[in-house]
């Protein structure tokens, strides 16, 4: 599926038979939902200045595929996140659980595995990276090319876990072969990364600065992301290595830093 015509040209030229839609029209995700043999839902809006309201839209997305699958044997994948899983300084596991009352309102884990008569799965997903895009990094790079410094908060010592996405897509293709109904994957290649290594690391590319800024300034600097700025988001992928017989062999996120495209 796509939603724009750069997305068609590029799925035709692998082959592949394109399905137009959008987030935003729940009735072309049904129909592509109804002739599929399975469901991998990778979409999301990523507009961080309305998160909550995105966050919601997503759980309304998962409930339409989920609606055309009930009842049925299709799977359905659906990405998670690792935040809001521990408390700082701890290294989140694929068995852990979303306490409920979460401050982080991404819920398409919890809505996928809640659906009646659905068979679902997810993957948490860490810093997906390449030389284009590193996850939620990707804003801090931004932050950083703007304001003419590369900023950690405190010590740097907050540490990020992060996975190639070579790697991810074929942890997805993995978890849909050995498909297993209310799985919990970790996308997870490095464990803890430190945020001062990787400010280190966009300061060199960028050839900015790298300084500490203290706490109480931090949200001034940062911006919406400080939400996540300051925090661990540590995990560990050891039971998905195990159950699926996944080995991350991409680039590390500092080598993809290191050669980072300007975009």
């Amino acid at each position: 599926m796509t939603r724009s015509e750069d997305g068609a040209n590029a799925l035709t030229e692998i082959g592949a038979d394109v399905h137009r839609g959008d987030l935003e029209d729940l009735e072309s995700l049904k129909k592509g939902t109804k002739d599929a043999e399975a469901v991998i839902h990778l979409a999301f809006n990523h507009d961080f200045s309305k998160f909550a309201e995105n966050c919601e839209q997503d759980k309304r997305v998962i409930e339409a595929l989920g609606s055309v699958l009930t009842g049925s044997d299709r799977p359905l994948i659906v990405p998670s996140g690792l935040a809001g899983l521990t408390e700082a300084g701890q290294k989140a596991t694929e068995d852990m659980t979303r306490p409920k009352d979460s401050p982080f309102p991404r819920k398409s884990e919890e809505t996928a595995l809640s659906l009646n008569g659905v068979k679902a799965a997810a993957i948490r997903l860490s810093q997906v990276h390449n030389t284009v895009k590193q996850g939620l990094i990707t804003n801090a790079i931004k932050i950083a090319r703007d304001k003419g410094v590369s900023a950690y908060i405190g010590d740097g010592m907050n540490k990020w876990a992060a996975v190639h996405v070579s790697d991810a897509a074929r942890l997805f293709r993995l978890a849909l072969e050995k498909f297993e109904a209310g799985s919990v994957y970790h996308a997870v290649a490095e464990e803890a990364i430190p945020m001062r290594d990787i400010a280190e690391a966009i300061g060199r590319s960028l050839d900015v600065p790298v300084t500490s800024i203290a706490p109480e300034e931090a949200e001034e600097h940062f911006g919406w992301f400080i939400k996540f700025a300051g925090n661990d988001l540590m995990a560990s992928s050891t039971i998905t290595q195990e159950k699926l017989g996944w080995t991350p062999t991409g680039p590390s996120l500092i080598e993809d830093l290191k050669h980072m495209r300007s975009v």
